[in-house]
């Protein structure tokens, strides 16, 4: 099964009835405070599926927004829960690592999709893409599992990383700017270990 047939299941069977779903994102709203976000900055959420980040940042006024996610069933059910302001935002049905392109970013968000990412040259093709459209100066924030995280979800293995083995991943190109534990509570009441880590693209010279 491919990505995109798993993840268009888990999203028409499943609905919000995922263990990362959260009504607010608060951490990752918090780290893009951190990276300085406003109303003229353009960001790009990787796997924003039916997450509610979108929301937020439309409703703070955003208008330079791209949406990626493997799956077209998540992207069609967003879309219908934004209405009107779906029309702002551009949006990408692909995999992180497959062929796509999308505007120039100042933060590209990721909240849960590089951990999937078992393969090393997913892992370079993703890096690849976090090139291409992060911004020099820019920020990347992604979150993973933890180290003491789970192993697997939604069937599938992952990896579980610590800000420093990322930064290691991600290679000297961008520095480590900040680094927060944060504690997932799932819908069904049980934890998950993440790390959410905010990058800064080197600018160039």
């Amino acid at each position: 099964m491919t990505r995109t047939e798993h993840w268009n299941r888990v999203y028409t069977t499943k609905g919000e009835h995922v263990s990362w779903f959260e009504a607010v994102p608060e951490a990752s709203l918090r780290m893009l405070d951190a990276a300085g976000v406003t109303t003229a900055s353009c960001v790009i959420d990787i796997g924003g599926g039916e997450s509610r980040v979108v929301d937020a940042l439309l409703d703070r006024g955003l208008r330079c927004i791209a949406v990626l996610d493997v799956s077209g069933a998540a992207l069609a059910r967003t879309r219908q829960r934004l209405g009107a302001s779906a029309a702002i935002p551009v949006w990408i049905e692909a995999d992180v690592v497959g062929d796509w392109s999308a505007p120039p970013a100042d933060i590209w968000h990721d909240r849960a999709v590089f951990h999937f990412l078992t393969d090393a040259s997913d892992r370079e093709r993703y890096v690849q893409h976090l090139r291409s459209v992060l911004k020099p100066g820019g920020s990347a924030i992604i979150a993973t599992f933890a180290l003491d995280g789970p192993e697997q979800c939604s069937n599938l293995p992952v990896m579980r990383y610590s800000p420093d083995t990322l930064a290691a991943v991600l290679g000297p190109e961008f520095t480590l700017s900040d680094r927060v534990s944060h504690t997932h509570m799932t819908p069904w009441g049980s934890t998950q270990s993440f790390q959410y880590s905010r990058f800064v693209r080197k600018a160039a010279v």
